[in-house]
């Protein structure tokens, strides 16, 4: 990691092995020279590398599509769509999925399948995780979902979760020979893979999911709004409580993780990390091609979560890459971010915007070769 000082912030000058090419794609937006709506066969090459894929991830609390055509060892974005649905919201009360979130989520599904449709997608896959996985009606909603949309949804393990996860964003760890620790927090879950990055592909050694996720964790021990939030005194407490849940939760992988590393490497992919990386950085508003491969000081995203933590809601929905949609649910997401710092306590924590989708991707691709 050479001489860079463990407080700022870098970007690699590579990645550690070959990384997807997504052009200069923004969140939610198509590769520049793209319009969305426009034929693909007029500006894409030819044969194989003209062909079109899609992978959907339909999680707790987004819906995330990723279209794309081959581009020499990796891939080049063709279009992308992704919106906070909040399916799980509510579910940790009921068991079930309510009925204004498979709304919400049927409206979102409906944008993804036009997309298919207008760039004559070859091979796609649509996943959904942890809210399809627990909720009693998870079936009914995925024949719904198919019978509304035509996307026939596959609820995945939470094993295969967290190996997409990697395989979508292993490129982004830093080099070394001693294994690495890849996580994703996501809505309903989180997941933790220590992997061996010494061969072409990483090779998963162990892993563990835990069912606490930014919005499973807010709608179990979050605090309230302002004026029931119990004050500063309340919203550390809440914190704490969150803290203490998830680490409860984690105990037995942290007891098999091991111990003689000199230098750990960590790297997030995640809602969390892309957003407390906004904040570390400054950032107006959300810019991906400033995110995604960044190396920020682990210290410093402790003193972000801390800071968010303190925070009433409406003090966070103030700040710029936050606001309204990630308010309620950012607090969760620092307190699973630190219990992991604590369990791997790497100084610098590497952030990827990519993960489970350009996994997805990476398989479809390989096997239609």
């Amino acid at each position: 990691m050479g001489d860079v000082p463990p407080d700022m912030p870098v970007r690699q000058a590579r990645p550690a092995r070959s990384a997807p090419t997504h052009g200069r794609e923004v969140r939610g937006k198509p590769a520049k020279g793209r319009k969305p709506g426009g034929n693909p066969a007029s500006t894409a090459p030819r044969g194989r590398d003209s062909r079109h894929f899609a992978a959907l991830d339909l999680g707790t609390n987004n819906c995330r599509l990723l279209i794309a055509r081959p581009q020499g060892d990796g891939f080049a974005v063709v279009d992308a769509f992704s919106r906070i649905v909040r399916l799980g919201e509510g579910l940790a009360k009921s068991g079930r999925l309510s009925d204004a979130a498979i709304d919400r989520t049927i409206v979102a599904l409906k944008i993804c399948a036009e997309k298919l449709k207008r760039r004559n997608v070859t091979l796609s896959r649509a996943v959904a995780t942890e809210a399809c996985r627990r909720a009693e009606n998870g079936a009914d909603f995925i024949a719904r979902a198919y019978a509304e949309t035509g996307i026939l949804l596959d609820i995945i393990s939470a094993e295969e979760e967290a190996r997409l996860a990697v395989l979508g964003c292993h490129a982004l760890i830093e080099p070394g020979d001693d294994p690495a620790l890849v996580f994703d927090i996501g809505g309903g879950s989180t997941e933790l893979v220590l992997v061996d990055t010494r061969g072409e592909a990483p090779r998963v050694l162990d892993w563990h999911s835990t069912p606490w996720g930014v919005v499973s964790l807010t709608e179990s021990a979050g605090h309230g709004p302002p004026g029931a939030d119990g004050g500063p005194e309340g919203r550390a407490a809440a914190y704490a409580r969150m803290r203490s849940l998830v680490a409860e939760s984690m105990a037995g992988f942290a007891a098999r993780l091991p111990r003689e590393i000199a230098v750990p490497r960590l790297l997030g992919t995640s809602g969390t990390v892309t957003t407390l990386a906004s904040v570390h950085l400054g950032l107006s508003h959300y810019d991906r091609s400033q995110v995604d491969g960044l190396i920020v000081p682990a210290a410093a995203m402790r003193r972000i979560s801390l800071d968010l933590a303190s925070k009433d809601l409406n003090q966070r929905a103030q700040l710029p890459c936050i606001g309204t949609e990630r308010a309620d649910l950012v607090v969760a997401g620092c307190a699973i971010l630190e219990t992991i710092l604590d369990l791997w306590p790497a100084e610098r924590l590497g952030i990827a915007d990519r993960g489970i989708r350009e996994g997805i991707l990476r398989r479809l691709m390989e096997s239609s070769s």
